[in-house]
């Protein structure tokens, strides 16, 4: 099966010298990743915008970026096709090596295919029920599903929109709307059933690792219904999987507006209470940041005291991706970008080292 290799990312890397030696490329679980990340989120379901992502996407892989994030329900699952069409024409014209580029998905919402059908609850009936890759009663909120059958249906799906034989990470996308219908010990039920199946998946070489991709989960209180407990999440992790378990990364938002990550100390960890990127670093997860640039909203008129203690960076956008990937314990900043001039913006930082940590304190104190 071929996934990203380590000696593939690192001779990746190396290809772009100004930005290795500016600390842009990071590790993964052996892997070497850029800091920053293609998202594939935003858009309408339409070939105009399948356009400017493959475009993007593969002008981002010729640029540095080999780290992409997407999900099957990301555009009705055109986000995986955009990827998959860029990485089969780079390979195939010997500008790329499959092992050189981290591919990351998610799966757990139900997504339409291409286009949003005329009577979704029908689709979904078709697709989904009727097939018995899931009942009734495992759906939450008309949307969203762990069963285990289900997601290897969608992680199946997700490998032939990408065109790949493996997935680098793959994610289940936003677990704890589970909890807004079902008691928190089914839920954990539940998540040790998702696991197993995903530990099937890794010992068959369909995926490399798995992990969490959250919005709510790690960044609320802990009275808070849908909050996650990390030791939670990697005690079921243990029982799917025993001690050697593929889990490997949480993602989760993180901005200048949105800081729970850094600052609020809703984790368990030996003892104490202590924020979720230091509960993570400790059971050495990496962290994936989602919404770096707040869906745009931190592109423009931020505070002059972020100007002050960044200065050498030149946009807002430059400065808000700064950072979220500068903060300790961030692996990587993810950021939508279907085109190219905010491709061009925001690699603009990679040449740039990471923000030192008394100037990011003094932000995080604002």
């Amino acid at each position: 099966m071929a996934f990203a290799a380590a000696p593939a990312t690192q001779a990746y890397a190396a290809r772009f010298p100004d930005f290795e030696r500016a600390g842009f490329y990071r590790g993964f679980g052996g892997l070497t990743v850029s800091s920053l990340g293609l998202g594939t989120y935003l858009g309408s379901p339409t070939a105009a915008e399948d356009a400017l992502y493959e475009q993007t996407i593969r002008e981002a892989l010729l640029s540095g970026i080999n780290l992409l994030d997407s999900a099957i329900n990301y555009r009705c699952m055109r986000g995986e096709r955009a990827i998959g069409a860029a990485l089969k024409k780079l390979t195939a014209e010997g500008k790329l090596k499959r092992e050189e580029v981290v591919v990351c998905t998610k799966g757990g919402f139900l997504p339409f295919d291409g286009e949003a059908p005329a009577s979704p609850a029908r689709y979904f009936q078709e697709q989904y029920l009727a097939t018995g890759l899931c009942a009734p009663q495992d759906i939450v909120a008309g949307c969203h599903c762990l069963a285990p059958g289900y997601l290897r249906d969608q992680a199946e799906r997700s490998l032939k929109n990408l065109g790949l034989d493996a997935i680098d990470l793959y994610h289940l996308h936003n677990p704890e709307m589970q909890l807004d219908e079902v008691p928190r010990d089914e839920f954990l039920a539940r998540l040790e059933k998702a696991f197993q199946e995903l530990e099937k998946l890794a010992a068959e070489g369909k995926i490399r690792a798995y992990g969490t991709a959250t919005w709510n989960g790690y960044r609320v209180r802990e009275s808070d219904q849908d909050y996650l407990s990390l030791q939670d999440v990697l005690r079921t992790a243990e029982r799917a999987g025993g001690s050697r378990h593929h889990f490997a990364a949480v993602q989760l938002p993180y901005n200048l507006a949105m800081t729970e990550a850094y600052g609020l100390p809703n984790q368990l960890q030996g003892g104490k209470r202590v924020a979720l990127l230091a509960a993570a670093r400790e059971n050495g997860l990496a962290v994936f940041t989602s919404a770096s640039l707040l869906q745009a909203k931190l592109t423009r008129g931020l505070p002059a005291i972020v100007t002050g203690e960044l200065p050498h960076l030149s946009t807002d956008a430059q400065r808000a991706l700064q950072f979220a990937r500068s903060t300790p314990g961030v692996t990587a900043a993810l950021v939508g970008m279907k085109r190219l001039e905010h491709l061009r913006e925001n690699l603009g930082l990679a040449a740039a080292p990471p923000a030192a940590p008394e100037d990011l304190r003094r932000l995080l104190t604002v």
